[in-house]
C-alpha cells in the first residue's frame, strides 16, 4: 500500500514523505489487514496530517483482487477516520486529470508530472507511492488544501 504526505501552501506543493507499506504474502490475510493498520497509524501519528485523499476502486477483470485490494482501502479509510481525518474519494480519471489535464493520461505521465509538481529528482517509487502523492496532488488540486497523508490501496 502506498502512501504520500504532501504540504500544501497556496498553489505551491512541498513532499513531506512518502513510501509503501508491505506485507508478507505468507500471512493470513486479517493479520496483512493488521498490519496495514497499525503501519497506518503511525505514519498519520507521526506526521499529523489534516486530510486525507484515497483513490477510488478501479478493477477490470479480476475479482478476486478487486475484493482483497478493497479491504486494504477499507482499512485505509478506517485508519484515516479513527484518527479523526476527513477522507475525500478520487477516481483515477479525477486524479489523472488534475495532474496532467487528460483523463487518459497513462502511469508514465502521471509519475512525471508528479516528480515535477513535487521538485523531486526521481520519479518515487515504487508505483504505489507515486500513486498516493498523485492522489494528494489531486486534492490539493480540488479539496480544501492543508497537510494530507494520501493512501493508496494494493497488497
Amino acid at each position: 500500500m502506498g502512501y504520500g504526505v504532501i504540504e500544501m501552501r497556496g498553489n505551491h506543493f512541498t513532499p513531506v514523505d512518502h513510501g509503501v507499506i508491505t506485507t508478507e504474502a505468507s500471512m493470513a490475510m486479517p493479520d496483512r489487514l493488521k498490519a496495514l493498520y497499525s503501519e497506518l497509524m503511525e505514519i498519520i501519528s507521526h506526521h499529523e496530517p489534516d486530510e486525507a485523499a484515497v483513490e477510488e476502486l478501479f478493477f477490470n477483470t479480476n475479482t478476486r483482487t478487486a475484493i482483497l485490494v478493497g479491504q486494504a482501502r477499507g482499512v485505509a479509510i478506517l485508519a484515516c477516520s479513527n484518527s479523526g481525518l476527513p477522507v475525500h474519494e478520487y477516481t483515477p480519471l479525477q486524479i489523472k486529470q488534475a495532474l496532467t489535464g487528460y483523463g487518459r493520461a497513462d502511469k508514465k505521465q502521471i509519475q512525471m508530472m508528479v516528480k515535477t509538481i513535487l521538485n523531486l529528482d526521481k520519479i518515487p517509487k515504487p508505483d504505489d507511492a507515486a500513486d498516493a502523492l498523485a492522489a494528494a496532488i489531486c486534492h490539493g488540486h480540488w479539496g480544501s488544501g492543508g497537510r494530507k497523508v494520501t493512501i493508496r490501496e494494493g497488497l
